[in-house]
């Protein structure tokens, strides 16, 4: 495929063997000789966003320009809009009822009444929805389940948007949109996400111009031009396991001479007791050391005890949030997700791995032939099931499958065969789990390999390996591999509930929450 690409003053032709936004924006940077490491975004020729979702389809435009601007460019913005949002929930009046007049930014205030706010935005809703071809289903799916399934989000968000485009034509106004979102969660509350500022961000986030019914807008607006909007400032991400935090101050930390010592002591004592004393001595001096660009790849040869002490881990992530956070997915994966999770995972398209996974998953096991996991592997794995993997890669950004997705969170190697041989035979990759022992379903041990190097989990269930999995992100300030990265971002926010509001999360994600924690 052969596309064109501008950047500044240059135009190129730029040749992608597939419609892949990722391959994309690495064969553009080759060709611009543009710096890897520097942050671009991508509009097309009328100064409309492009993103990974609607480039595919714009890939067979004939004559399109997509044009790359650096991240502090001017880059695309949403239609101008003089009302200033000072609250986080849409308020509506209106003197008419009908739908044009109800629409009109004009008509549009942000003093009303919360409540009257919801219902009427809700029943505009329901309205559109009742009297449009295949709003009806999605109603009753609603009616039945208590929530909706993928594919009847799609066609509520095209339903919608198609009203939508209608009404206001092919740039509607912001505080419509916002309308929408509204309306969308108070008529089904099972979609609304606790954790979202509005609740309905992942249908409309106005301040980053993303969510279903802004992809969806996207695929149909291409020949509009939006003009700079100044109340929506983009937000700058703030969390997640590169942040460089501000360390609460703790007790006996020692100063870089001092930690100096205490490591070689470390090095040549076998003393658990000691070990654990010292590198808690040693935590602010180590996050220095990690968050130093220069430095943080020697950790594990600074601070072997990692790779034959346990509990290391789970110490240093205990000195960053604190033990009430630390504790987190023992106490609410069994007790909130779990459960929540393989109901969700049974609507999905059955395939072979799935049902294995279903079947593991539950309490009164089938027998299987090949079986998998045990209960706890097994419902996070469904978890990966729900939040499909994200594209990888540069030269070759393919979406991966989710057995391949497996294999990024967890290997499995008998017990028989030599660990050496394995890490050897590795590439090098971001940490995951190795399990080993007589088979899936009778671990004996379970390791956390990180530069190819095994750090021992400090027990021996699958849950608390999952946690270390999790942790060891946070403790090396190592990033997510890209495509876990929704799921690793669900636990973060919603089970950890770390760096909640600053960090990006996917309306994938913040759907999922809605889900599962909305008691549907």
């Amino acid at each position: 495929m052969i596309v064109k690409a501008q950047f500044r003053n240059q135009k190129k032709f730029i040749k992608i063997p597939e419609a892949c936004f990722d391959t994309f924006i690495a064969e553009v940077k080759e060709k611009f000789s543009i710096q890897e490491d520097l942050a671009v975004t991508v509009t097309d020729d009328t100064g409309t966003e492009v993103d990974k979702d609607v480039f595919p389809d714009l890939m067979t435009t004939s004559g399109l320009v997509f044009v790359i601007h650096e991240l502090n460019d001017i880059g695309p913005s949403t239609p101008q809009s003089s009302v200033s949002l000072d609250t986080d929930t849409l308020s509506l009046t209106s003197k008419s009822s009908e739908d044009s007049e109800w629409l009109s930014p004009k008509r549009f205030r942000m003093d009303g009444d919360e409540d009257s706010q919801s219902l009427q935005a809700r029943d505009f809703i329901k309205e559109i929805l009742q009297t449009r071809p295949g709003g009806a289903n999605v109603l009753k799916e609603f009616e039945d389940t208590g929530t909706i399934s993928d594919d009847m989000r799609k066609q509520m968000v095209n339903i919608l948007v198609a009203h939508m485009i209608e009404t206001e034509g092919r740039v509607p106004h912001r505080l419509t949109k916002q309308k929408y979102g509204l309306g969308i969660i108070t008529l089904f509350p099972s979609l609304r996400d606790p954790q979202g500022r509005t609740g309905y961000e992942h249908f409309y986030d106005g301040q980053k111009n993303t969510g279903f019914l802004s992809w969806r807008l996207k695929t149909v607006q291409r020949g509009t031009k939006p003009s700079a909007n100044k109340d929506d400032p983009k937000t700058e991400e703030k969390g997640g396991p590169l942040l460089d935090r501000q360390l609460c101050h703790h007790e006996d930390q020692l100063d870089n001479d001092q930690s100096v010592e205490a490591i070689s002591l470390m090095n040549h004592t076998s003393d658990r007791e000691v070990i654990m004393q010292k590198m808690r001595a040693t935590f602010e001096y180590r996050q220095r050391l990690i968050h130093d660009p220069e430095r943080s790849t020697t950790i594990l040869s600074v601070f072997p005890r990692f790779l034959d002490t346990k509990g290391l881990i789970h110490q240093d992530f205990t000195l960053l949030f604190g033990s009430e956070t630390a504790s987190r997915l023992f106490e609410r994966w069994p007790t909130v997700f779990k459960a929540k999770v393989i109901r969700l995972a049974e609507t999905l398209t059955s395939t072979p791995l799935l049902k294995r996974l279903l079947s593991s998953s539950r309490e009164k096991r089938e027998e299987l032939d090949s079986p998998e996991w045990d209960s706890d592997i097994s419902s996070f794995l469904l978890l990966l099931h729900l939040l499909s993997p994200q594209a990888s890669g540069r030269k070759k950004a393919n979406r991966i499958s989710i057995s391949q997705a497996v294999d990024h969170v967890l290997v499995f190697q008998k017990a028989c065969r030599s660990i050496q041989e394995h890490l050897e035979a590795e590439e090098n990759r971001q940490p995951y789990i190795l399990a080993t022992g007589s088979s899936k379903e009778a671990i004996s041990q379970f390791f956390i390999v990180v530069d190819k190097k095994l750090i021992p989990c400090q027990e021996s269930s699958s849950l608390a390996a999952i946690d270390e999995l999790f942790k060891v992100h946070f403790v090396f300030s190592i990033t997510y591999d890209l495509p876990l990265k929704n799921m690793y971002t669900f636990l973060q926010t919603t089970v950890y509930r770390i760096d909640v509001g600053t960090t990006s999360e996917s309306p994938r994600v913040k759907e999922l929450r809605a889900k599962l924690l909305n008691d549907v």
